[in-house]
């Protein structure tokens, strides 16, 4: 059995623009995306998890230092979060 191909747009309709996911991602990863001016003022264990928000196409919209802070800024902002593990 294959696994269908989608394009961005066609996997982000699937959810609907209001779904969002949240998932752990660790601290250097959001520092290795982050402009490296913007990362010296940070001071946070690279080994940190924290909690990233992602539409459906997988941009990353947030990130919060816990799951719940995650869920709450995507609920306040009308969105419908899900968790990935």
């Amino acid at each position: 059995m294959t696994t269908p191909e989608f394009s961005t747009e066609a996997f982000a309709a699937l959810g609907a623009p209001d779904l969002v996911y949240v998932r752990p991602i660790k601290a250097r990863d959001v520092l290795a995306s982050t402009p490296i001016e913007e990362a010296k003022s940070f001071s946070i264990d690279p080994d940190q998890i924290l909690y990233a928000v992602h539409r459906a196409d997988g941009a990353r919209l947030a990130v919060m230092g816990d799951r719940e802070s995650a869920v709450a800024a995507a609920l306040a902002n009308d969105l419908a979060p899900v968790s990935v593990h």
